[in-house]
């Protein structure tokens, strides 16, 4: 479904870096394991480790100096080009570590610095160069010759990249991270390193916290880690203390549904390490980001005053990974840390919730924002509330976020437990996966809302569905009645066919069962609605319902409850108010109503021209709203709906769609 052009360009920006923080997390995270090899030997076998032992001892250094960035250039690459593109990144990235770490350039007194972001760039640099370079002859090559060009096409400019690297790139990184590693080392001599949290707590709530961490900190922190043994900026992304607060403040002094779920998101949040959980929660309300900021900045003052640090990377930030990683003479510190920044972001976090104005609309206005940010509503809604006749039977469901281990995992988890609870475990899979790493074979895709641009790409052909509420989405609700409403369906299909095979030509047609009752017809439609807000225009489309007898008026309410839990607002106009999943005893048959506005009504930020008003007694209203999707996602068809002059126009447009 399209959306209007200004938004997209208004979070262009934010969603380039996000787009980058990915890809850099892409690279680093299939690795993790590796680092926590890489530290586990260090901190036993080093001289000044647990136990020192010098034969296994000499494995730390080739480690992190050879075995790693490669590790590293080898993923990028092949994210690009795949197992081609990652041999041939791996390759070229050896000239910038050598350039960085053999006597030959840095002398023999000389000391050289890990190359991650070396082969960062490297390796996804030189895999593009060469899928570009295969395409020039791509198809040109006489058959027989195939392996022999691509063997040798690969070789050379591998060599070549190699050493392009080693005298272009290596002067380059040898002044970033001489420039970083003094701007770190002034921070730290100092006794100002805590201001990072200005900058690092805020971005983390707009989704741009692996371009921090996989793309800045972790480089910085292993060249630090090398020299010393540990490194405290491993702990200014990955610290579970400064959301915690946040949660913890909800779970006292909330409202709501954000006060019930606050208690397992905090749970989730510390022993999880899935840090995006409680990004929702502060953009309720924008203020609160002042409690993570001064718990980030109170942690990391005294984890530098204390000379706490990890010995690798805690991914995910759970306080478990965290501990894991401490370095033996840290554990006070790290432990300080992450309380004291609980503590004071709780205060902090406390004090805005106990004395500033919170509404049940808080939610929603959150959702609102998160859209606003992302600059594009999913069409998500529309296509699950109104899935599907048309489309693939839910089979394959993939959850899916930045790097596949952390908001996904727990997605995927409580999804697959409700189907599971539901009757359909054993016939539907539900999965979590990165979303670089996402292919075209699942029916059904979840994502958060602020990743959806990224994740609709890979997957074009499965029904796209998002939340903002990862512990408790109606999202997951609307996936299982899907499921079971197509279970459904093929049982009563089977059932039917059955029965009419049995009963053969004596069986006499029943009237009454063949009469079609329409879902749409003319007196559900109001081409001039004189709503001027969301919440009477909810009230307007209500009350066309309650007035062909398709509901009673309690579930007018129940579409004011499902407002308040997240936008019915699709895009391109469009919002679909109805009622939650408990109001279906209010619901006396199928029916829809249209209603036209000439100015738009505000709808949590959003310009809407149509509300069309939901009552789905038995799933035989999913086929119109499939039909709705189609109409909406097509802008001449929204077009015709904005000139429509008569009700008969309007039912036109729509088609004949009967229960």
């Amino acid at each position: 479904m399209t959306t209007a052009t200004a938004p997209e360009k208004k979070g262009g920006i934010r969603v380039a870096v996000q787009k980058l923080g990915t890809f850099l997390s892409s690279m680093i995270m299939p690795n993790i394991g590796a680092f926590i090899a890489w530290g586990i030997i260090t901190a036993f076998f080093i001289p000044k480790g647990w136990t020192p032992n010098e034969y296994i001892g000499t494995l730390v250094s080739p480690m992190v100096t050879y075995l790693l960035p490669i590790l590293i250039a080898y993923s990028g690459g092949r994210l690009i080009y795949e197992v081609r593109g990652g041999v041939v990144g791996a390759i070229a990235t050896m000239g910038v570590i050598m350039g960085t770490s053999s006597p030959v350039f840095i002398g023999e007194d000389g000391s050289g610095s890990p190359m991650f972001l070396g082969a960062m760039i490297c390796g996804p640099l030189a895999a593009w160069c060469m899928k570009k370079l295969d395409g020039i002859w791509a198809g040109k090559v006489r058959p027989g010759f195939e392996m022999l060009v691509d063997n040798f096409s690969a070789g050379i400019f591998a060599a070549l990249g190699a050493i392009a690297s080693m005298f272009l790139l290596t002067p380059v990184m040898n002044v970033f991270m001489t420039i970083a590693g003094n701007a770190v080392e002034f921070l730290v001599n100092n006794n100002v390193l805590f201001l990072t949290s200005v900058l690092i707590e805020p971005a983390k709530v707009l989704f741009l916290n692996n371009a921090i961490n996989h793309g800045v900190l972790t480089p910085l922190a292993t060249d630090q880690a090398v020299e010393t043994g540990k490194s405290v900026l491993y702990l200014l992304e990955a610290n579970p203390g400064p959301g915690l607060g946040v949660l913890l403040a909800y779970t006292f002094f909330g409202r709501g549904s954000a006060r019930a779920t606050a208690p397992g998101a905090s749970i989730i949040h510390f022993f999880g390490g899935i840090h995006e959980i409680y990004f929702p929660y502060v953009l309720m309300k924008p203020a609160l980001i002042l409690a993570p900021i001064c718990g980030g900045m109170t942690a990391v003052l005294i984890e530098t005053i204390s000379g706490a640090g990890l010995r690798s990377p805690a991914a995910p930030g759970s306080i478990i990974a965290i501990l894991g990683a401490t370095a033996s003479d840290s554990y006070v510190g790290v432990i300080a840390g992450v309380s004291g920044a609980a503590i004071v972001s709780f205060l902090v976090a406390s004090a805005i919730l106990k004395f500033s104005k919170q509404t049940d609309d808080d939610l929603a206005a959150a959702t609102a924002r998160m859209e606003e940010m992302k600059g594009k509503k999913s069409s998500v809604g529309a296509a699950l509330t109104g899935e599907p006749a048309e489309t693939p039977l839910i089979s394959k469901i993939v959850f899916a976020c930045d790097a596949g281990m952390g908001s996904s995992a727990m997605g995927a988890s409580v999804l697959r437990n409700k189907i599971k609870d539901a009757g359909y475990g054993n016939d539907v899979s539900v999965v979590n996966s990165a979303i670089n790493n996402l292919t075209d074979t699942y029916d059904l895709l979840v994502c958060h809302e602020d990743l959806f641009d990224r994740a609709k790409a890979p997957t074009p052909s499965a029904v796209h569905v998002t939340v903002d509420n990862f512990m408790a989405s109606p999202r997951y609700d609307e996936i299982v009645d899907l499921i079971r409403s197509q279970r459904e369906a093929t049982a009563a299909t089977t059932t039917t066919e059955a029965s009419t095979s049995s009963e053969g030509d004596d069986a006499a047609p029943t009237a009454d069962k063949s009469e079609k009752k329409p879902l749409l017809v003319a007196d559900n439609i109001v081409l001039a609605g004189t709503a001027t807000t969301r919440y009477a225009a909810i009230n307007e489309a209500g009350e066309l319902l309650v007035k062909v007898g398709a509901v009673d008026g309690s579930y007018i309410d129940a579409m004011h409850e499902r407002e308040q839990s997240v936008s019915t607002f699709m895009g391109n106009g469009l919002a679909i108010p109805h009622g939650t999943n408990e109001s279906k005893d209010a619901i006396k048959g199928s029916a829809i109503s249209f209603i036209r506005y000439e100015e738009p009504v505000d709808w949590g930020g959003q310009p809407t021209y149509f509300v069309v008003g939901i009552a789905g007694a038995d799933g035989s209203h999913l086929k119109v709203l499939s039909k709705i999707a189609k109409i909406f996602g097509r802008n001449e068809s929204v077009e015709q709906l904005k000139n429509a002059a008569t009700k008969e126009e309007i039912l036109e447009i729509f088609g004949k769609v009967t229960e």
